[in-house]
């Protein structure tokens, strides 16, 4: 990789982290849900990528 992908995706993690941090609070089960979509969409990532 080079130093501009690099850069890309540390500024797309602090853009994700801000915007996480901008959601309003929420109950548990609504956190449980919000987490779950999280993971299922990081296992979908993995899916794809797998080679």
């Amino acid at each position: 990789m080079s130093k501009g992908s690099n850069s890309y995706s540390a500024d797309k993690d602090l853009q994700n982290v801000a915007k996480d941090l901008d959601q309003p609070e929420l109950g548990s089960h609504a956190k449980q849900q919000h987490q779950q979509q999280k993971n299922d969409r990081r296992h979908q990532d993995a899916l794809n990528h797998e080679g």
